[in-house]
């Protein structure tokens, strides 16, 4: 009974697979197609010989080995061997898995000279079973990665076949797993193979599912992908290969099989330490893998991803920019540490980092000396290989290149590499030597080259953004003291005034009273234009509160009253949210603008106010201003129209104003005279806001 439902399922499956491939020649053919059409029909003659046979039969397995090596054939032409140059890495995963496929169909060509009830056609079975288990789980791995690395637009396209084949490999690595553990003519093994061909009948369907042209398959293993894979193929070949040479000695009784087995399990401790523990010999092994497994030393993506995100590191643990740049050159090359050089202009070179540098630092007295290294380096902009210089088999150019003693004579230096921003050299970088040392071959030229351009214009910007804060620091210094310098003017024109008067009043009392709270305040003033000028003092707009602004205002006009008339009108007695002294410094500098501008009108200061602003005009009757001046000149530091002026009062009148949340609004035309306005909030409705904003 069993048998006959092993050959119906076999024969249903032969069925759906033929239908399918005769679905697929009436599509267009291309070069995938083909193959696919292959596997088709080399899976439904597997499948009638399968339910003819049976399971345990060579016939069987032979055939089962001629549908795994078409299907095989068809994933490694999706995956661009036939018709690009993959990594021989790559190349050899597919080799491996085939080779296993191909071991067992010469292990069931063989069995067809072995009498089936032999002990030694169990060990045929057996050993079938693992390298089935070892194609099986290889495939998988190659559906996985070569599914995973496909482009987007072409995954739809392979979606179908290739779960068919996951299904087909996944199925076929369970049978073959249990048929290793229970032995070939277990129940278990027995129902299932039996039901293996209704199972490939039902995914047969899976592989007519293709849409698109073979022009939009875009598959391309990465060297990670490449790598994993051939781990695993290695690992499962491992496996088998052991269990087949342990059933093999299983029979053995010759006295240097154990010792054989020792021998073979110690040298594999002895390689896996070694690659574990040396860095040399992962260093070697690192180079020779790369060297013949792909065709490009390096995977560019990954080394230029790890290099920009080395060197744009961030945070508050994030080493200085200097040390960073060391150690990307450094991963890049797996050197064990380096050292970055900058030059101080006349002062010759300075090492400006060190970064798990073997030896000592250069002396810094040797390292001043190094003018001339610096400018062949920048002149020539190669990079340099110091061991070649060592033993004198570099080439000419880089022969006449006055390496500092410091730096040839330090064994543990290896490369020497300029970082060019803009054809001038902004630093150099000193590479140890990795525990392998190698030649450095063009490769390596071009990636350190790209890599030292980017490096060097990183450098650029952060010494750029340095010398611009360098610059800000010195620009908002200067601006204090235009402003101080300003007030100076004032004061000095104040202390000249009283001094003009002292000679005419000199015996009145009152005037010698007021004449000593004018100094007073003049002294105090002065001192604090002083702290002013110190970098940590603070903002000139400190506390802002609800002021009256009779005071205020009172105090600006009396320290501008000398000979003219200045008015204050309005409701003087209104509160605005202000710095008082800010205010009146602020008020001050306009009053004295319109007694400037205006000869003989007096200048009046109004107030006036609402429910949320209070404004203060000052207006005079003078020359006035154009709409242009007032646009692109008025607000401007250094701009004046007054002789020996310094354009300075208007400016920081209108700083002082913004920095209380308020505004200055101008309406002037020549001849005509000019009012500033200020408005500034009013009353506690509008404190909190205001305290927020200082």
């Amino acid at each position: 009974m069993q048998g006959l439902i092993g050959f119906w399922s076999y024969a249903l499956a032969a069925c759906a697979f033929a239908s399918v491939a005769l679905w697929r020649v009436r599509a267009r053919v291309d070069r995938s197609d083909q193959l696919m059409i292959g596997a088709c029909f080399a899976t439904a003659i597997w499948a009638l010989v399968s339910g003819v046979w049976g399971r345990t039969d060579p016939m069987t397995m032979t055939f089962g080995n001629l549908r795994n090596l078409a299907w095989i054939m068809l994933i490694y032409d999706m995956s661009g061997g036939a018709r690009a140059s993959p990594f021989i890495g790559l190349r050899l995963v597919f080799g491996a898995v085939a080779l296993a496929i191909g071991m067992h169909f010469v292990l069931s060509l063989l069995a067809l000279l072995v009498p089936m009830a032999s002990a030694d056609f169990e060990d045929v079975l057996v050993t079938g079973s693992l390298l089935r288990i070892t194609a099986s789980a290889g495939a998988l791995v190659l559906v996985h990665n070569i599914y995973g690395q496909a482009a987007p637009e072409s995954r739809l396209r392979i979606r179908g076949p290739m779960l068919g084949l996951t299904l087909m490999w996944g199925y076929d690595l369970n049978l073959s797993t249990l048929s290793y553990l229970q032995g070939a003519n277990a129940a278990t093994v027995a129902d299932l193979f039996n039901l293996r061909g209704a199972f490939m009948a039902i995914t047969a369907p899976l592989f007519a599912w293709t849409t698109g042209t073979q022009g939009s398959l875009k598959i391309k293993l990465s060297r990670a992908a490449t790598f994993q894979s051939l781990s695993l193929v290695g690992i499962c070949s491992y496996l088998a290969a052991m269990a087949i040479l342990a059933g093999a000695l299983r029979h053995s009784r010759l006295d240097w099989a154990s010792a054989g087995m020792g021998a073979l399990f110690v040298s594999l401790i002895i390689a896996a330490a070694l690659l574990l523990l040396s860095r040399r010999a992962r260093g070697w092994f690192k180079v020779k893998v790369a060297k013949h497994l792909f065709e490009h030393r390096y995977d560019y993506r990954s080394e230029w991803l790890r290099f920009t995100e080395t060197l744009g590191r961030v945070g508050p643990d994030a080493a200085p920019l200097s040390e960073r740049i060391v150690k990307a050159f450094a991963d890049v090359v797996d050197a064990p540490g380096g050292l970055l050089l900058v030059s101080e202009g006349s002062r010759g070179v300075a090492l400006a980092a060190a970064w798990n540098w073997p030896g000592a630092n250069p002396p810094a007295d040797q390292l001043r000396e190094a003018g001339k290294f610096w400018s062949e380096v920048e002149r020539n902009g190669r990079i340099l290989e110091l061991q070649a210089i060592r033993e004198g088999w570099a080439q000419a150019v880089d022969k006449e290149v006055a390496v500092p003693d410091c730096i040839l004579d330090d064994d543990h230096s290896w490369s020497v590499i300029p970082l060019t921003h803009h054809e001038r050299l902004i630093g150099i970088v000193v590479l140890a030597a990795p525990e392998y040392r190698r030649s450095l071959d063009w490769e390596d030229f071009d990636l350190l080259r790209t890599a030292g351009n980017q490096a060097a214009s990183s450098l650029a910007e952060s010494r750029s953004q340095e010398a611009l804060a360098d610059a800000q620091r010195f620009e908002e210094f200067n601006r204090r003291f235009a402003f101080i310098l300003h007030d100076i003017k004032n004061l000095v024109s104040q202390l000249s005034l009283v001094a003009r008067n002292a000679e005419r009043h000199a015996d009145n009392p009152e005037f010698r009273a007021d004449m000593v709270a004018t100094l007073k305040s003049s002294v105090g003033k002065m001192n604090d234009l002083l702290a002013r000028l110190t970098p940590h003092s603070p903002s000139r707009v400190q506390r802002i509160e609800a002021e009256p602004l009779r005071s205020i205002l009172s105090a600006a006009i009396a320290a501008k009253r000398r000979d003219r008339e200045v008015q204050l009108l309005g409701d003087a007695s209104l509160c605005a949210l202000v710095d008082a002294t800010a205010l009146e410094q602020a008020v001050g500098h306009l009053i004295q603008n319109a007694l400037d501008a205006s000869s003989e009108s007096p200048v009046t200061v109004r107030v006036s106010g609402g429910d949320e602003s209070v404004s203060i005009a000052i207006s005079d009757k003078g020359v006035g201003m154009d709409g242009d001046f007032i646009r692109n000149r008025l607000f401007q530091p250094f701009v004046s129209t007054k002789a020996g002026g310094f354009g300075i009062g208007a400016f920081e009148a209108r700083s002082l104003i913004t920095a209380m949340a308020g505004r200055i609004s101008v309406d002037s035309s020549p001849g005509h005279g000019t009012t500033f306005t200020i408005t500034l909030p009013a009353g506690e409705a509008a404190s909190e806001t205001v305290r927020k904003r200082a």
